[in-house]
Order: C-alpha cells, then sequence, then structure tokens
C-alpha cells in the first residue's frame, strides 16, 4: 500500500464520521430546557444529570443527519450510486441516522458512567470524555448496518481509517471544547 492510498482510507474515514462528530458539539447549541432525566436518581446519584437535555438530544443528532443529508446532496453530483462512501441511497439514510442517533446515545451513557464514578458535571473524564460518542456510533450503526462498519473501518487497511479517526479525535474534540468554552458556551474548556 502507498501513502496516498492509506492517507485516503483515512480521510475518507473522517469524512464518513461528520455526522457522528457533529451531534455533540450541535447538541450545546440546542441546549437547555426538561433534563433527560427529569431529575431522577438511580442508586442515590442523578441518572445522567442537567447537562442532558431532550432539546439537546434531539437537536445534536438531527443536526448531525442534516450533515449526512447535505453530504448526499453534495455527492449526487458526483456519483449518485455511491454516496461518497454511505451506500446506496435508503442504506445510506440508515447509515446517517444511527451515525447521528449513536453519538448522542454514546455522550448520554458517558454521562450515565460519569455519575456512577460519582463525577461532577463538566469534571474531566480522560478517554470517556473524547470516545463515548465515537464507541456509542459505530456500536449503534453496527447493530444496524453491520456491513457498513465493518468494510469501512475493520476490513483489510481500512483499520486506518478506525485508527485514524481514534488518534485524531482526541484533538478535534479538545479544539472544538476550547472554540465552544471561549465562546461561553461551555462552563469548562474539556
Amino acid at each position: 500500500m502507498d501513502v496516498v492510498t492509506a492517507a485516503i482510507i483515512m480521510i475518507n474515514g473522517l469524512w464518513l464520521f461528520l455526522p457522528a462528530m457533529v451531534p455533540n458539539s450541535a447538541a450545546v447549541l440546542f441546549g437547555g430546557g426538561r433534563t433527560i432525566d427529569s431529575g431522577r436518581k438511580w442508586k442515590g446519584k442523578r441518572i445522567f444529570g442537567n447537562g442532558k437535555t431532550w432539546k439537546g438530544f434531539f437537536g445534536g443528532a438531527l443536526t448531525g443527519i442534516i450533515i449526512g443529508m447535505i453530504m448526499i446532496d453534495i455527492s449526487f453530483f458526483f456519483d449518485n450510486k455511491n454516496f461518497w462512501g454511505f451506500g446506496p441511497f435508503w442504506g445510506n439514510i440508515s447509515v446517517i441516522v444511527c451515525l447521528a442517533f449513536g453519538a448522542v446515545l454514546g455522550d448520554l451513557m458517558g454521562a450515565f458512567i460519569k455519575r456512577r464514578l460519582g463525577l461532577k458535571r463538566g469534571e474531566k473524564a480522560p478517554i470517556l470524555d473524547q470516545y463515548d460518542f465515537v464507541f456509542g456510533a459505530l456500536l449503534v450503526t453496527a447493530i444496524f448496518n453491520f456491513n457498513w462498519v465493518y468494510s469501512t473501518y475493520f476490513e483489510g487497511w481500512n483499520i486506518l481509517a478506525l485508527i485514524f479517526l481514534l488518534l485524531i479525535m482526541f484533538g478535534l474534540h479538545r479544539v472544538a471544547n476550547i472554540v465552544a468554552y471561549k465562546k461561553g458556551l461551555k462552563k469548562e474548556p474539556w
């Protein structure tokens, strides 16, 4: 394998993951309102906490879906059969929806784990903070579109796409949080 092919595989993997990368950032913009757990507790601790709202959950997921649909629309002009790696039209809708909702579900499960560990909203949880949405997006998408996840991130040299995604995600997550912090959208820069 040459360097150009490896770079294309890695960039393609990152590009195709965009509908999962956008929802958590967008959720901050839509946040507020009724919390998902409605203040309920489980074993004496909040289930998710005040940072997880219905508006943020659905607003974030729908933003990821819209980004995916724009990607499909753009790709239609170049290749109306493959949609830049999402697959046939109805299959790609399923992949995009699973990536977007999987990302916010992964983030929600991250909050659940943080509450079980006794961490308060906004406290650092290295690895969990950066990768909960990645795991959630890949898991939900694999449940409904296993072949797509396997062929895009695991099969043969496409594992480079997953490795690249995991390596770059830490930095991208950090930059997005610093920008949101400086714009007053987040209370912590992590």
